[in-house]
């Protein structure tokens, strides 16, 4: 179950070139506030006001001139496009803020990245691991659609024992109540300890790994991402982000589905 990735260290990539005529729903994307789906959702809603009037068209072409707003302020699109990995810490929420005053993932990038990026996908609170940031909408969009087979591996470290038997039950898949069967892509003890488990898979659903153990009467005690998309934790601690070189740029955005 031990994935491996090796690349020299390089400089981030540097910032692409920016066409203006886009659709209004790519354009604040590329503003770094979410991604291109979530953008015609708040387009659709009626949170986006283009010169002073809000407009509800995802597919209406920016022009040069305008001014496009979200929140009662002008944004314009990132000329700097920013890929981070994250090693996420438990008790941290996955998202831009937090009602409830909890501390976010962009509370571990504030003081050095200045440009708005969001996550790719999500993980949460009590999960640790590997998580995806970035303000280029477009990957975004791909990476989070389900055609695209996202492969993550997660370490999990359960309340007991699991049996050979419910290994072999959650390889062939598990009928989870709310998903129906949950397939993964490989699942087996993770060292000696029958308590600790290395589980494959490509899904994204909310909470899956948790589920698919509790469905069978375990609790997962621990639940750490080490793989996500070809990249490994090496040389990240906890806590801590690093850009992504230029080949795992382009390794991101060839995935295959």
């Amino acid at each position: 179950m031990k994935k491996t990735f090796r690349s020299k260290r390089k400089e981030p990539i540097p910032p692409p070139s920016f066409d203006i005529h886009y659709r209004l729903n790519k354009y604040i994307a590329h503003c770094g506030i979410c991604s291109r789906r979530e953008a015609a959702a708040l387009v659709k809603a009626g949170k986006i006001s283009v010169n002073g009037a809000v407009l509800d068209n995802p597919a209406y072409e920016v022009q040069p001139a305008d001014k496009v707003s979200y929140q009662d302020k002008i944004v314009q699109p990132y000329h700097k496009a920013v890929y981070l990995l994250l090693n996420k810490p438990k008790n941290i929420i996955t998202t831009m803020d937090d009602e409830r005053g909890r501390k976010t993932v962009f509370d571990l990038i504030k003081d050095e990245i200045k440009e708005r990026v969001f996550p790719i996908g999500r993980l949460d609170r009590n999960t640790t691991g590997l998580l995806l940031m970035t303000n280029d909408g477009e990957l975004a969009q791909k990476l989070g659609h389900p055609s695209h087979r996202m492969k993550k591996l997660y370490h999990a470290v359960l309340d007991k024992n699991i049996t050979k038997n419910d290994l072999e039950r959650i390889m062939e898949g598990v009928i989870l109540p709310e998903d129906g069967k949950a397939l993964v892509d490989g699942v087996d003890y993770a060292n000696d300890k029958k308590n600790e488990v290395g589980i494959e898979l490509h899904v994204g659903k909310n909470r899956i790994v948790r589920r698919i153990f509790e469905h069978l009467g375990y609790q997962v005690e621990k639940l750490d991402r080490v793989y996500l998309a070809g990249l490994t934790k090496k040389n990240l601690p906890r806590g801590r982000y690093r850009h992504l070189t230029e080949k795992e740029v382009i390794q991101l955005k060839h995935l295959k589905h």
